[in-house]
């Protein structure tokens, strides 16, 4: 296909001059959003291989997953926004499995399954923005804290910056392993390089913590390229036998919770940097909530934790990408690291720990925008953030937060500022409680 031909093609599929721009933009913006989130091929096999899933179906699932998702956003609604499996939800998954609910993970991928159908319905029927609508702005940004906390406490197990102790559960660990000081250099590291607005901060710091912790003897390395392994052991492996119990309803409510903000927000939030919203609302909104769940869906066939929109698509945006062609790239480049699975295995979770701590920092944030001065929103916000590390689950955070802002708006006189999905939210989580217990 000669050049003419290839730009007339790739005009008419993505109305390119339209918006603003061209193919070699384009690729150039897919390259850059793949750079800054392609650490999730390394860090989401990790994590969900504790739960006993196998490590390198993992990888072929995050990467297929990914390229889905990115591929349905691109050639259906053309945005340049990128999907792939999302970080707090994936360690939420194998919280559920590892925690005291003691989930099969192929219980916990069909719970992922449910929420993408559901996921599908409440957006094909337009419920889905008038549930974001509803929630209470303190919870919504405190659900995002707390999953930073989540995350960071997470890092500092894996690091062996934190170490269990029987009399007060936790303890500082050996500050002079290998391990933590590893774990340190490549945190450090991924700071300056973003201070710097480096590109793909987060994999250089992990591949070059792996390469030096490799010379020095502390890590086996495994190659780079080979054969891409087999899907075989999670691909359709979902149990849907004793999924829909009380305490597995809750679970299947917290992905979908957990993904209705984080999607939502960053839906709004990378079409409002790339300048696509038009009176504040997005054109061929309910295309992109479609390939939001249809990845969810396909994800959890495939073998791994919820799949989500990538707020780091945002720095294609910054790089000129303003179509569905820069998500296509993305997917094409995660196609091609289906060879790379030698090397995400070689990768040591001392040198994933630092990322986790960083985007936990990034998460964080928003919690500055919380109303601290109104004590009747501060609370709930609070209970939200902290019990979600200290109980080591989402879900608890979550249940809090709700149950706290009905139970204080109510008995503070403002039972009336209390939306009714919140009272809803809130009252099935007293009934799990109280049937179920914790």
């Amino acid at each position: 296909m000669s050049s003419s031909h290839s730009s007339s093609f790739f005009e008419k599929l993505f109305h390119l001059s339209v918006n603003g721009t061209t193919v070699k933009t384009e690729a150039i913006a897919g390259l850059t959003t793949f750079l800054t989130m392609c650490y999730i091929m390394i860090i989401n096999p990790i994590i969900l291989s504790e739960t006993g899933m196998d490590h390198g179906a993992i990888f072929v699932a995050t990467c297929l997953a990914a390229a889905i998702g990115c591929l349905v956003m691109g050639l259906l609604a053309n945005y340049p926004i990128a999907l792939a499996p999302g970080m707090g939800l994936n360690a939420y998954f194998a919280s559920v499995c590892l925690g005291a609910m003691a989930v099969p993970w192929q219980t916990a991928l069909a719970a992922v399954f449910v929420s993408g159908v559901v996921f599908f319905i409440i957006s094909v029927l337009s419920i889905r923005e008038q549930i974001v609508n509803a929630i209470p702005m303190s919870l919504k940004l405190a659900i995002g804290g707390g999953i930073g906390l989540f995350l960071a406490f997470i890092a500092f197990q894996k690091s062996g910056i934190v170490v269990a102790n029987q009399f007060t559960l936790v303890q500082l660990g050996d500050m002079k392993s290998p391990q933590v000081l590893y774990a340190f250099l490549g945190f450090l590291m991924m700071i300056v390089l973003h201070h710097f607005r480096v590109t793909g901060a987060i994999i250089i710091s992990i591949l070059v913590v792996t390469a030096l912790s490799t010379l020095t003897g502390h890590n086996e390395f495994q190659g780079i390229v080979g054969e891409v392994p087999s899907l075989a052991p999670t691909f359709m492996q979902m149990d849907f036998d004793g999924l829909f119990t009380a305490s597995l309803i809750g679970v299947i409510f917290v992905f979908f919770l957990v993904d209705l903000f984080d999607s939502t927000g960053t839906l709004v939030g990378v079409s409002y940097r790339a300048g696509l919203l038009v009176d504040g609302k997005l054109p061929r909104l309910k295309r992109a909530l479609f390939a939001d769940s249809a990845a969810i869906v396909a994800g959890a066939a495939l073998g791994t934790s919820s799949t989500t929109p990538y707020i780091e698509s945002a720095s294609g945006v910054a790089a000129g990408g303003r179509t569905g062609l820069t998500t296509v790239v993305v997917a094409l480049l995660f196609l091609g690291c289906l060879f790379l699975a030698p090397l995400a295995q070689s990768i040591p979770g001392f040198a994933v720990a630092p990322a986790l701590l960083f985007i936990a920092i990034l998460m964080i944030q928003g919690i500055l925008d919380i109303d601290w001065s109104d004590i009747t929103e501060a609370a709930p916000a609070f209970l939200t953030i902290v019990f979600m590390p200290l109980t080591y689950s989402i879900a608890d955070g979550i249940a809090m937060g709700f149950i706290s802002y009905a139970l204080i708006k109510l008995l503070t006189g403002k039972a009336k500022s209390v939306p009714y999905m919140v009272w809803i939210i809130a009252a099935l989580w007293v009934f799990k409680f109280a049937m179920f217990g914790g």
